[in-house]
């Protein structure tokens, strides 16, 4: 780029030395070589100081320009320069800030997508691990019942129990699935009631004891079972939130772990506590 803003600068420096010459020729009757020499110096001046201007306030700007250009082109985005040049011409740096800012935006936006890509997978995969336990327990439960339990009583009512909450964690996690659909497309609604909070804790408990039993890991719900712990809130999502961090305090935990749920009751407000003394999320 300094050799293309060198050759248009050499070429104007020239066409102001000659128009210096025959200006001076004209109006002036100094001696030629004089004259020559004040042309002489009109291209040593013109020349330095197009250079500069061509090779700094434009030329470096218009470089820029382009080579912003190509990182869009060739989707490498994370390079762009934050701040443009403060010596160069307005208006160019003006269309270069506008670039950058398209650039950055766009690049946080691919971020974000990408973020939300490796979300989706971990979701699927998780969702899939998990749709499998409810649906081979309650399997169990049926299959052993029609393979002659029905006629027993205590346990058929025993069996047919423990199959319908298997089929209702089947419910929540396909629900979970619609939620993330209604997260994505941003048509997530509440519907607000009072909540008794000690029921909502103790459904997931129930629902996440099989999983507790499986890792070996012992949940404890301390409360003043006399106490009430209204909130104002959405049920099914409250649940889904409840369910989460007592599902993630079991499954990041270590077998023959603890959970520890509590309630506190302040004056505006009720606390959920979910601890474990397992290895933690990152």
């Amino acid at each position: 780029m300094f050799s293309s803003s060198l050759g248009i600068a050499f070429t104007l420096a020239v066409a102001i030395a000659a128009l210096t010459l025959s200006f001076l020729s004209y109006f002036s009757d100094a001696p030629q070589e004089h004259l020559l020499l004040a042309a002489g110096f009109a291209f040593f001046f013109a020349l330095v100081i197009l250079t500069l201007v061509l090779e700094f306030l434009i030329f470096n700007e218009i470089t820029q320009i382009y080579d912003a250009l190509a990182k869009i082109q060739n989707k490498d985005l994370k390079k762009i320069a934050k701040k443009t040049s403060k010596t160069s011409l307005f208006p160019l740096r003006k269309i270069n800030r506008s670039i950058n800012d398209y650039v950055r935006a766009k690049n946080k936006e691919i971020e974000t997508l990408q973020k939300n890509e490796t979300f989706r997978k971990e979701f699927i995969a998780d969702i899939s691990h998990e749709l499998k336990t409810p649906i081979f327990t309650a399997q169990g439960y049926i299959h052993t019942l029609l393979d002659g339990a029905l006629d027993d009583q205590n346990v058929r009512y025993k069996f047919l129990t423990s199959a319908a909450k298997n089929l209702n964690t089947l419910e929540k996690l396909v629900q979970d699935i619609l939620t993330l659909n209604k997260i994505e497309s941003g048509m997530v609604k509440f519907q607000f009631e009072m909540v008794e909070l000690k029921e909502v804790i103790t459904e997931a408990m129930e629902q996440l004891e099989h999983k507790a039993e499986q890792g070996k890991v012992t949940v404890r719900f301390e409360v003043n079972r006399e106490e009430s712990y209204q909130a104002s809130a959405d049920r099914d999502k409250i649940s889904h939130a409840v369910q989460n961090l007592i599902s993630n305090a079991i499954k990041y935990n270590h077998p023959g772990g603890e959970v520890k749920i509590s309630l506190k009751k302040n004056k505006k407000s009720v606390t959920v506590e979910v601890a474990d003394n397992g290895k933690g999320i990152p």
